[in-house]
């Protein structure tokens, strides 16, 4: 008896993918951490593939990176996250902006510290999804700024499964 073929795998285009590429298998589901990486705030958003659910988690309150990927390793590990989707900052026409070269250190950082893909996502108006959710909350203006980044982190990991289907 021949064995079954390995599960079919796509290869998805236009991703800014850090290490490896990004290759999707079909039958065994994922389960992704995002974050959204800001100067002095890191919003975490946990996923899966398979059913497309997304939860945002917190934010991480450290302007030292070696902090920040020292709680994301934590998280990881707490979550059972298989892969990391870094929010890439890019200017509205798709060029790099000043804090794009931070983050592609940073994702690099984090694929060392953890051996787990790491993917770079386009998070141009992330930001502003997560206001938009908030808009009607009835929160103070504290209370969102402490859930705007896990919402954002949030929005960057629905739109990195959507593309993927």
């Amino acid at each position: 008896m021949r064995p079954k073929d390995p599960a079919p795998t796509t290869l998805i285009p236009g991703f800014l993918a850090c290490h490896p590429p990004m290759v999707f298998n079909s039958v065994c589901p994922m389960r992704y951490l995002a974050l959204d990486c800001g100067q002095r705030r890191t919003g975490l958003a946990v996923g899966e593939d398979e059913t497309g659910i997304v939860t945002p988690l917190h934010a991480i309150e450290a302007s030292n990176e070696a902090r920040v990927i020292e709680r994301v390793v934590a998280e990881v590990e707490s979550q059972g996250a298989e892969a990391l989707v870094v929010g890439l900052p890019l200017n509205m026409d798709g060029t790099d902006s000043p804090q794009t070269k931070r983050i592609r250190q940073l994702a690099a950082q984090l694929h060392e510290a953890i051996d787990l893909p790491v993917y770079l996502f386009d998070e141009r108006l992330s930001s502003f999804e997560a206001d938009q959710r908030m808009s009607r909350s009835g929160l103070t203006h504290k209370q969102k700024k402490r859930r705007r980044d896990a919402l954002a982190a949030a929005a960057i990991l629905e739109d990195f499964l959507a593309q993927r289907d």
